[in-house]
């Protein structure tokens, strides 16, 4: 498959919808600071950082190579939020990026 980004996924956030559900994302800075503006856009509630500077394990680099096949990257003029969407084995290898850093 042709990669769309060579993003490193290298953080943990929580990002809170504007309906007041929460879910996790691996991410990093650069992604952070578009859910940032995101929130202040409106496009969602708020996002805050769980943790920095993940160990880039099997998983998150499984997870990281799902990201860049699959997703663009949104630049600052984006007029919404993308949420990323899981797989069932996506979400697993969350849950054990989680697990890995202590995330419960």
């Amino acid at each position: 498959m042709k990669v769309k980004n060579n993003e490193e996924l290298t953080l943990i956030e929580e990002i809170t919808r504007n309906d007041g559900t929460k879910y996790i994302e691996i991410s990093n800075m650069v992604q952070n600071g578009r859910a940032e503006l995101a929130a202040e856009r409106g496009f969602i509630k708020e996002v805050r950082i769980l943790q920095l500077n993940i160990p880039h394990s099997v998983h998150v680099e499984k997870y990281q190579q799902y990201i860049n096949e699959n997703f663009e990257m949104p630049d600052e003029s984006m007029d919404h939020f993308d949420e990323w969407t899981k797989t069932d084995e996506m979400q697993d290898e969350i849950t054990a990026i989680l697990k890995e850093n202590h995330i419960g």
